[in-house]
């Protein structure tokens, strides 16, 4: 693959022109707008720009970073400038993660097309590379960077250099040991297929080989039985085992002589453990493999909290960029706050906040346009409406009309409610979350009932003061009084009344208070959802956990964050999971451990965006408590030995001389008896290859609630340590016996080929410390 950049680079007409380099205008805001000089390097793989073609460059992104180029007119701040730029001269380049668009404007059509068109040829070439590809570019890099002064040979002293950027600091004698058996030429340096050798031996992996010759009879090969008996004994794979060594030796065993034989080779067992196949996450649960055909109620449901939000609570900007990355994640509950907006055009935005403002047409166009790109299961809508009657209707109307065929508007069939639909019923499907009117054909029992509430529903902007505190019920003097009223319109405020068009658009999923579980299940409908704050849920969690656990597996519900929250910080979600709440909203655009866990939860099954609920918590009439949990089984000990890791980042890329010394968290989340994190000692100067070896001892009350999570950070002395990098699974994902686990960024990108390998598998808990 490096040789087929190569070729490119050297005759494609768009990458030449690149490399020539072109003036073009950044864009940042509506004000900032800059001319800068961009030009790819000549390694094909990295964009530098400068104010001038004559001033110093610095980096901009790798094509590694790219997720994709976007045309001007998918632009929102491009767009905001079509009288200032033709749109057809603008591009986006959309970055994975969280990392904010680059929108570049060109002086020309042509140009803006050569740059959309090169990138984008890079972009899908680096995502076709396999395992190998990848591996082949990065030595490339390196020797190109290594090589200083160009002359295709790598000296001693520029492979000390490289050492520090590949992040080891390593003995110079022992360096130059290795520099000296890799110089087969012995012309005292080395051309890039010796480097791949000196590679070789500075990633040396002594402890697969310990693995591979305890179960290898002539310390050289794996005969199909020996092999069988590595995967039975550490793998855990036990009956399927001979099947899968098959398999496996045909997948990666190099030698055509040796998958004849049926034997694997040392070569071919590093290439299995370094694999999907050897990989901690359970492959099986990476498609669609849950039953997606019970009711909404059953599934924990991804779901995002301010959606329009990429910044702060208070001040931050308000982008449909957010409800894009948010989709992109597999994201299936978005939150939409409308106000009363100029020119009879609604609004979406923080109400009494200085965040910006965006109009409620563009959000619906923009989920249109992405609501199924990357799960094709139900979308819903949590819309907290601000508005008066006329924005209302236009609401209504723009619903409607731009959501068109994917907006639900009538029940399934136009059956009567007796049970929620299913995912699987709702697929390619958007539907709203909101209040709704209630008529003179309501049970008038139910009427009454609900008539006790004051309507200020606890989902509502959580920044409004006067939604902070749980509504109250009325007297019933106070209800008789109202009764009359309110029979044909639902008040949002004293002075704003719902409006039909808008109501008639809430079909499953009707907004309601909620007083209390007694009051739930005595009087609301299984369509009816109550919403509530992190510190609420946190109090009913410790005083009826258990009616929590029913309540959810009747009823859906939402949880979101704190309104002290300006900063868009997360709450962890694992304890309201652990009670069955299936909507917790989270703030996608701040990273941390709590959105590592939601993104580890919804890793498997498609990233759908539903994940089924243990039977414990689908079952109405369970006696399940997180508080206490009575054990479903015996309590397991689940035993994680870390053993090494490979490749590991530096935490900052600009200091060259800078090594890490690398220690390893590993953290269990659970309910509260099974939450606890334990650390192995760090490893001085060395991220390339360190080696730990120290095991640790998890007991496990509730496995299938478990999340396993492994942080690598960067050991200092004087301050915090620093994160290198995560990975975040379920307990129900994960693959016992020698097993890779790839490491993400902080903002949850790969960081491949980073990695940390490690031994896991679950004992029967023996009422000891330790087994």
């Amino acid at each position: 693959m490096t040789s087929q950049i190569q070729d490119l680079l050297a005759t494609d007409q768009d990458l030449l022109l690149m490399q020539e380099g072109t003036m073009m205008r950044k864009v940042r805001t509506k004000s900032w707008k800059k001319l800068r000089y961009f030009r790819l390097q000549n390694d094909g793989m990295t964009v530098w720009h400068g104010s001038q073609p004559e001033s110093m460059p610095k980096p901009t992104f790798s094509i590694s970073d790219v997720e994709r180029i976007r045309k001007g007119q998918d632009s929102e701040l491009l767009r905001y400038l079509v009288e200032e730029f033709p749109l057809e001269q603008g591009f986006t380049v959309v970055f994975h993660g969280r990392r904010p668009n680059l929108d570049l404007v060109a002086n020309s059509v042509e140009e803006a097309q050569i740059w959309m068109r090169g990138l984008q040829l890079l972009v899908d070439l680096v995502a076709s590379m396999d395992h190998q590809e990848q591996l082949d570019q990065m030595l490339h890099e390196w020797f190109q960077q290594a090589d200083r002064n160009q002359d295709g040979r790598m000296s001693f002293s520029e492979a000390q250099r490289l050492l520090l950027l590949m992040n080891v600091e390593m003995d110079e004698e022992y360096a130059f040991s290795l520099f000296q058996e890799a110089d087969v030429t012995q012309s005292d340096d080395l051309g890039s297929k010796e480097f791949v050798q000196f590679y070789k031996a500075l990633t040396k992996r002594t402890e697969i080989e310990e693995i591979f010759e305890d179960f290898s009879s002539d310390k050289q090969k794996l005969t199909l039985l020996e092999f069988v008996d590595f995967l039975r004994k550490e793998q855990k794979e036990k009956d399927h085992a001979p099947d899968l060594a098959l398999e496996l030796i045909d997948r990666y065993e190099p030698s055509e002589n040796g998958r004849l034989l049926h034997v694997l080779s040392k070569d071919g067992f590093l290439k299995y453990l370094c694999s999907k196949d050897g990989n901690i996450f359970n492959s099986d649960c990476l498609p669609i493999y849950q039953d997606m055909t019970q009711p909404l109620s059953h599934y924990y449901i991804n779901s995002s909290h301010n959606t329009y939000l990429v910044g702060d609570q208070l001040c931050g900007q308000s982008s449909v960029e957010g409800y894009i990355r948010a989709l992109k994640r597999g994201c299936r509950c978005v939150e939409v706050d409308t106000w009363d907006g100029p020119d009879g055009e609604p609004v979406v935005y923080h109400g009494h906040t200085l965040t910006s403002r965006i109009l409620f047409k563009d959000v619906l166009a923009t989920l249109a346009q992405y609501a199924f790109q990357s799960s094709d299961y139900p979308l819903i809508l949590s819309l907290e409406n601000h508005c008066t009657w006329e924005q209302q209707r236009t609401m209504a109307h723009h619903l409607t009309e731009i959501l068109g065929e994917q907006l639900l508007r009538n029940t399934l069939e136009g059956l009567l409610i007796d049970s929620m639909p299913s995912p699987e019923q709702l697929r390619g499907k958007i539907l709203v979350k909101g209040k709704k009117l209630r008529t003179i054909e309501v049970d008038k029992e139910e009427e009454e009932e609900e008539e006790l509430e004051k309507d200020e529903g606890p989902d509502l902007d959580p920044a409004s003061p006067e939604l902070e505190t749980q509504p109250q019920p009325e007297t019933q003097g106070q209800a008789a009084g109202n009764k009359k009223q309110k029979k044909k319109f639902l008040l949002l405020s004293s002075t704003t009344i719902m409006c039909p068009d808008l109501s008639a658009l809430v079909v499953y999923l009707r907004t309601v208070p909620f007083c209390s579980f007694t009051h739930s299940k005595e009087n609301y409908h299984i369509y009816d959802i109550s919403s509530f704050s992190e510190s609420k849920a946190k109090n009913l969690i410790k005083e009826a956990g258990n009616e929590f656990v029913q309540h959810n597996a009747r009823q859906l519900c939402r949880v979101y964050p704190s309104g002290l929250r300006t900063d868009s910080s997360n709450f962890n979600p694992q304890e309201h999971w652990n009670v069955g709440c299936q909507m917790v909203a989270m703030n996608m655009q701040t990273a941390g451990s709590a959105m590592d866990i939601c993104d580890g939860l919804f890793r498997q099954n498609g990233g759908s965006g539903y994940v089924l609920k243990p039977e414990f918590l689908r079952d109405p009439q369970s006696s399940f408590n997180p508080e206490r949990p009575i054990s479903l089984y015996k309590a397991q000990m689940l035993v994680v030995q870390v053993i090494s890791g490979q490749q590991l980042p530096k935490v900052d890329k600009t200091k060259e001389t800078t090594v890490v010394d690398p220690l390893v968290k590993v953290e269990l989340y659970g309910v509260p008896e099974d939450t606890m994190e334990q650390e192995t000692s760090h490893v001085e100067n060395n991220g390339i290859n360190p080696y730990w070896g120290e095991t640790f001892y998890f007991r496990l009350q509730v496995p299938e609630l478990a999340m396993l999570r492994f942080v690598v950070k960067d050991y200092s002395r004087k301050s915090r340590n620093n994160f290198i990098g995560q990975y975040t699974l379920p307990w129900t994902c994960m693959k016992q016996g020698y097993r890779h686990v790839s490491l993400l960024s902080r903002d949850g990108t790969s960081l491949h080929p980073a990695s940390i390998f490690v031994y896991t598998c679950m004992q029967e808990d023996l009422d000891m410390d330790e087994p």
